[in-house]
C-alpha cells in the first residue's frame, strides 16, 4: 500500500457499523472523500489527508507501526492489541461515546452459573484471548482460553467450550443459539487513537488540526445554544439550573432597566423539565438551538 509522506493517514474499518460511525465523524469533521466504499483509500478534498479502509484487527497495528498517523478503532480491538503487544507505540486521544458494545461471559441456558468460580478448570472459545485471560486473573481463577476468529457462540454446540467469551449488544445473538450472559468482561466503545511515533513537524500541524474538529464534533454532540430572558434578581439561580454551562453571556435589555437577555452554551443534555425550571425561576422566552459546529 502506497502512502503519501505528505498527507496524514487514517485507518478506519472497511464496513460495518464500526465504518458508519466513522465516516460520519469524518463528515462532521467536515472532510469530504473523493472515493467509494469500494476502495481501499479515499483522498479528502479539502484537507491533507488519506482515508484508508481496512480490518478493524489491523488498524491499531496500522497505527502503532506509523503507517496511519490516526485510526479510530473499538476499544475492545485496542485493548486486545495493547494485551498483546510489548510497546504498542499507540494512545487514545479521544472516546467517540458511540459503538458502545460489552464483552460478556456466556453460557448455555442450563448451565448452572454460581459466580466465577464456576469456570474453575472449564474451557471458554473466545476472539479475545488477552482480555479473557486478565479478567480470570483477577478473578483467581484458572481456566483454559481456546481461542476463535469467528462463529463464537457455536463452541458450546460443537463441544469445543463450554463457555464462550464475545461481543455483546443487543443480546440477541446468544439468544438465538441458546446462550445467555453470566458476567461482564469488558465494556467497549469506539476510540479515536493516533501514533506515538515521531511525526514530522507538517504532520504534527495537521494532526492538532485534526482533533480540533474532532473535539469540536463531540462538544456539539450533545451540547445546545440557550437564549432567554430574565430580570437580574433571578439571574444567580437561573445560572444554577443551565446544564453544563460554565459562564453565561448576559446582556443588559435596551429599554428594559434591570433585565438582561442571557446567552449558554450547555454541554449536557436539555430537557422539558430544565425548561420549566428555568421558567419557574423567572426566565421568558426560553430559546433552545442545536449547535452544529464549535471549536474551542
Amino acid at each position: 500500500m502506497l502512502v503519501d509522506a505528505d498527507r496524514l493517514h487514517i485507518a478506519i474499518q472497511k464496513s460495518g457499523r464500526l465504518s458508519d460511525v466513522s465516516r460520519q465523524l469524518l463528515k462532521d469533521a467536515g472532510l469530504r472523500l473523493q472515493n467509494g466504499r469500494n476502495a481501499l483509500t479515499a483522498r479528502v478534498e479539502n484537507f491533507p489527508a488519506d482515508i484508508m479502509f481496512v480490518r478493524d484487527d489491523d488498524i491499531p497495528t496500522f497505527v502503532a507501526d506509523g503507517v496511519c498517523e490516526f485510526g479510530i478503532v473499538g476499544g475492545n480491538v485496542l485493548e486486545e492489541f495493547r494485551l498483546s503487544s510489548s510497546e504498542p507505540a499507540i494512545e487514545v486521544v479521544a472516546p467517540l461515546g458511540q459503538a458502545r458494545c460489552s464483552l460478556k461471559l456466556a453460557a448455555p441456558e442450563a448451565t448452572v452459573w454460581e459466580g466465577s468460580s464456576t469456570l474453575e478448570g472449564q474451557r471458554i472459545a473466545t476472539s479475545y484471548p488477552a482480555i479473557v485471560t486478565r479478567w480470570l486473573a483477577e478473578q483467581g481463577v484458572r481456566a483454559s482460553v481456546v481461542k476463535m476468529n469467528g462463529a463464537v457462540e457455536l463452541a458450546p454446540r460443537l463441544r469445543i467450550a463450554p463457555f464462550i467469551c464475545d461481543l455483546v449488544s443487543t443480546g440477541a445473538t446468544l439468544e438465538a443459539n441458546g446462550l445467555r450472559p453470566v458476567a461482564d468482561v469488558f465494556d467497549s466503545e469506539a476510540v479515536l487513537v493516533r501514533t506515538t511515533r515521531d511525526l514530522s513537524e507538517p504532520k504534527r500541524v495537521q494532526g492538532e488540526a485534526l482533533l480540533s474538529r474532532v473535539e469540536g464534533v463531540l462538544q456539539t454532540k450533545d451540547a445546545k445554544y440557550i437564549l432567554l430572558n430574565a430580570p437580574s434578581e433571578a439571574l444567580p439561580a437561573i445560572t444554577r439550573i443551565l446544564p453544563g454551562a460554565e459562564a453565561p453571556t448576559i446582556i443588559p435589555l435596551h429599554g428594559r432597566p434591570g433585565h438582561f437577555a442571557v446567552h449558554a452554551v450547555c454541554q449536557e443534555s436539555v430537557f422539558w423539565e430544565t425548561l420549566e425550571q428555568l421558567k419557574g425561576a423567572g426566565a421568558s422566552a426560553v430559546l433552545v438551538l442545536p449547535i452544529e459546529k464549535m471549536m474551542l
